[in-house]
């Protein structure tokens, strides 16, 4: 059963995989989030472009499912990533990860195909009357090679279990209007501008950066979305700024990961065609680490 509402800083999952990356590594993915709920993330989200879930199989997948919602122990929320090309694949995924006890799924347009807006109400639809759990629609255009606007959102909220959006363009307005057009049918998390996104309406934000910085991220987000503390909320976001261009861009995976083994908790490398982060980048990435304490904590959290 779903537990709602979804609210804060929800961490978008690496995948940890054997130093060959020849499988995934779950005692690792294990470690990981009981890292993550103990340093107050509010939810995960394994299986997201983070994830790499187009470069895992089937039987990956639900290994990788199992092992998040077993370690979670209902402490929070877990959110399973399941878009792909085919509407019937994506019912498919959707319905195991409920059967396995997600509380939610988190759901990238078609991405090859370019669906016009009534492809999409019809993907969106057909999945939602094939679960019981709600759907984060996820709006990432750079990837999906489809935009769904504030618009074209508002019409997908119509369908009952849509009641998520991650969000995750550059244009923190985006969130403004999302809010103004789809009223309480559709709550908003930002995908990429999370310090912006809280003081526009969003009620969570899924972060990249909370994999390495979960406890700096999360307190972030709630002071300003939720406690409304400028002063607070703007110091923490400048503490986290420098890392945020290490685990952005098209190296996001890479960054991040290579911060991980930085941090003493190695998640192995990213499967190709993503390769580890180059040798020559990581002393400034060590020094981002240091600056912001994170070497120290992770250590701890290790332990």
């Amino acid at each position: 059963m779903s537990r709602e509402p979804f609210r804060g800083t929800y961490t978008v999952l690496v995948t940890p995989f054997t130093a060959d990356g020849a499988a995934v590594d779950l005692k690792a993915l294990e470690r990981l989030v009981e890292y993550q709920v103990s340093e107050g993330v509010r939810g995960l989200i394994p299986l997201g472009s983070t994830g790499e879930f187009l470069s895992v199989s089937r039987d990956e997948r639900a290994a990788i499912v199992e092992t998040v919602v077993a370690a979670a122990r209902g402490r929070v929320p877990v959110v399973v990533g399941t878009g792909t090309e085919d509407t019937r694949e994506v019912v498919a995924l959707s319905k195991e990860a409920e059967a396995q006890g997600a509380d939610g799924v988190m759901i990238i347009p078609p991405f090859y195909s370019v669906p016009t807006l009534p492809e999409l109400m019809h993907h969106y639809d057909t999945v939602a009357q094939a679960i019981g759990i709600p759907i984060m629609v996820y709006n990432n255009p750079a990837t999906a090679n489809v935009d769904m606007t504030p618009a074209m959102l508002a019409e997908i909220s119509r369908i009952p279990n849509c009641r998520y959006v991650k969000e995750s363009t550059l244009e923190a307005t985006r969130v403004r209007d999302i809010v103004a057009l789809c009223g309480d049918r559709m709550e908003v998390f930002a995908g990429v501008l999370g310090y912006e996104s809280a003081w526009l309406g969003a009620i969570g934000w899924v972060a990249v950066c909370s994999n390495v910085a979960p406890r700096l991220s999360s307190e972030m987000f709630e002071s300003a979305a939720f406690a409304a503390d400028r002063d607070t909320s703007l110091a923490l976001y400048r503490r986290l700024a420098p890392l945020l261009p290490w685990v952005g861009g098209p190296r996001y995976v890479s960054g991040t990961k290579a911060a991980f083994r930085l941090m003493g908790m190695d998640m192995g490398p990213p499967r190709p065609p993503r390769l580890p982060l180059p040798a020559e980048d990581i002393p400034a990435l060590a020094r981002v680490l240091q600056g912001i304490g994170l070497m120290s904590i992770a250590a701890q959290a290790a332990e």
